[in-house]
């Protein structure tokens, strides 16, 4: 995963999920999907499409960009909703690894600070604080 992310902001001189999906040809919508989703990522035609919940403010639609951006690159041809409506898996790993891509993606271009608690780190980089469990030092 790391390496992926590496490769990306390499590739597209960025950390940026709006910009890096642009540059893949996945089409950004926005639409109001409810209280309870805030992003879907599917493929109709051979055309990728990332759907963010326009009722979300901006940092959690930049955060789930960069969710749903992690489902194009690592389970690109898994469907969710067939899976959970008829399979046996269990879809909170995939959701786990994109929570992750994406914490690592919008974090991969700055450090932590001497000090810094990982919530404030979060703010500064307009994280939202929730993902916080989805932090590794390591990288």
């Amino acid at each position: 995963m790391d390496k992926l992310i590496h490769t990306l902001i390499r590739k597209y001189n960025t950390n940026c999920p709006f910009t890096i999906a642009e540059h893949l040809n996945i089409h950004i919508r926005f639409a109001d999907l409810g209280g309870h989703t805030r992003g879907i990522y599917y493929s109709k035609l051979r055309r990728r499409f990332i759907v963010i919940n326009s009722r979300l403010n901006s940092h959690w639609q930049r955060f789930i960009c960069a969710h749903e951006l992690a489902h194009d690159r690592l389970h690109r041809g898994i469907n969710r909703f067939f899976i959970d409506e008829y399979s046996f898996l269990n879809t909170d790993r995939y959701e786990r690894q994109a929570n992750q891509f994406a914490v690592r993606l919008l974090l991969s271009t700055t450090n932590i600070q001497a000090g810094e608690t990982i919530e404030q780190f979060f703010l500064r980089n307009s994280v939202p604080t929730e993902m916080t469990k989805y932090f590794y030092k390591s990288f």
